[in-house]
C-alpha cells in the first residue's frame, strides 16, 4: 500500500478544536460541475436608503427611530431569537426533555453608509466595530445570566442576511451553545496535557509550515485550518494568548482591524464579486469560570464553491455521515494568499 499523500489521496482530518473529523477527497476536483448556479444580488447600493431600518434616522419595528448615529452602533434586536423575559425551567417527559432559555440579542451596525461591506470599512472605522464589539462582550457578559457572548455576521443574501447594511448580530444567552463546549472540552485537555495554548501551539506549527497561511503581522494570523469543512473557510488567530477580545490593547485593535479588511478584501477579489459569508468569534464563555485555556479566534466560513454563481452544499453524504471537502486547504489558502 503507497504512503499517505494528502494532495492526492482520499483521507480524514482531524478538527483539534471540536474533536471531530472531516473527508477530504482532492481527486474529485478534476470532475465535471453541472449541480446548482446562484444569482447574483445587484451590486449597486446607496450610501443612505429610506426604506433601510438600519439606516440613522430611520423607523424600525413599532416606534424605535434609530438616532443619527456615525460609525458602530447597537441596539437591541426588534425579533430577538432570545428574550429577557422567560423561563429557565427544565420541562421533560419520558424521553423528551427542554430548557427554557433566556437572554439578550443585539445588532451592531458596522457604518452608518448603507454602501459599504466591511472590507471597504476604514481602519478607524473597524477599531470602532472592534471597540463596540469588545464593549457589548463586557457587558453584555457581566449580567449574571449570561453563560455565553456569541459575536457573528452573516453577509449575503445567501447566507440568509435579511438586510444588506453592514451589520452584524450579538447573541448573549444563559447557556453555552455546542459548539463552544466542545472547544472549551479540547482546549482545556490541551492546556493541561502541554501547560500551554493548544491554538498557540497549532499556530506556530502552521508558521512553520507556511502552506495554509493566507496573511499575517505582528499580532495576527489569518489561515485556512487543517480541518476546514467549507472551501475557502478561514481563522484568525492571535499570537498573544488571550481568553477573549477584551484583552486586546491598542496596537493588537488596529492590528486586528487590518487583518480583518485584508481578509475580507481577499474574499472579495476571488471571484470578483462581493463574498457572502458567516463569521463570528469564539471566545471564553462568561460563566465565572477561569476559562485559562480558551485563546480566542475569528472563523470564516464561505459558501462559494468555484465561482460567484457555485455554491458548496452540505448534503447526503455530509448530513448522514460527517463533512467532506474537495479542493484542498493548502490549495485554497495559496489562492486567498496570492490575492492578499
Amino acid at each position: 500500500m503507497p504512503a499517505l499523500d494528502i494532495t492526492e489521496h482520499p483521507h480524514r482530518r482531524y478538527n483539534i478544536l471540536t474533536g471531530e473529523w472531516i473527508l477530504v477527497s482532492p481527486h474529485r476536483t478534476k470532475r465535471p460541475w453541472q449541480g446548482k448556479v446562484e444569482s447574483l444580488p445587484n451590486p449597486q447600493r446607496p450610501s443612505y436608503d429610506p426604506t433601510c431600518y438600519l439606516c440613522p434616522g430611520n423607523r424600525r419595528a413599532g416606534e424605535h427611530l434609530n438616532p443619527n448615529y456615525q460609525g458602530a452602533y447597537s441596539f437591541v434586536n426588534d425579533f430577538a431569537a432570545i428574550l429577557t423575559e422567560g423561563s429557565i425551567e427544565t420541562w421533560q417527559n419520558g424521553l423528551l426533555q427542554a430548557k427554557g432559555e433566556i437572554g439578550v440579542c443585539k445588532v451592531v451596525c458596522f457604518s452608518h453608509d448603507h454602501s459599504l461591506t466591511m472590507p471597504q470599512l476604514s481602519e478607524e472605522n473597524l477599531v470602532q466595530v472592534i471597540e463596540l464589539w469588545q464593549e457589548e462582550y463586557q457587558k453584555l457578559g457581566a449580567l449574571d445570566y449570561i453563560k455565553h457572548v456569541q459575536i457573528f455576521e452573516n453577509k449575503g443574501e445567501i447566507m440568509g442576511c435579511s438586510n444588506p447594511h453592514p451589520h452584524g448580530q450579538i447573541w448573549a444567552q444563559s447557556s453555552i451553545p455546542m459548539e463552544v463546549q466542545k472547544k472549551t472540552t479540547q482546549q482545556e485537555k490541551h492546556w493541561w496535557k502541554s501547560d500551554n495554548s493548544l491554538l498557540t501551539d497549532y499556530l506556530n506549527q502552521e508558521l512553520e509550515d507556511g502552506s495554509r497561511i493566507v496573511l499575517k503581522n505582528d499580532a495576527f494570523v489569518a489561515l485556512v485550518p487543517f480541518w476546514a469543512v467549507w472551501p475557502y473557510e478561514t481563522m484568525i488567530i492571535s499570537r498573544r494568548q488571550m481568553r477573549d477580545i477584551s484583552k486586546m490593547d491598542e496596537k493588537e485593535k488596529r492590528l486586528f482591524a487590518l487583518t480583518l479588511k485584508g481578509l475580507t478584501a481577499a474574499y472579495d477579489r476571488l471571484f470578483d464579486t462581493s463574498f457572502p459569508y458567516s463569521a463570528g468569534i469564539h471566545q471564553a464563555p462568561t460563566d465565572g469560570q477561569e476559562h485559562q485555556a480558551w485563546h480566542w479566534h475569528m472563523c470564516f466560513y464561505p459558501p462559494l464553491l468555484r465561482s460567484a454563481t457555485v455554491k458548496k452544499f452540505m448534503v447526503g453524504y455530509e448530513m448522514l455521515g460527517e463533512p467532506q471537502r474537495d479542493l484542498s486547504p493548502e490549495y485554497c489558502a495559496g489562492v486567498l494568499r496570492g490575492l492578499v
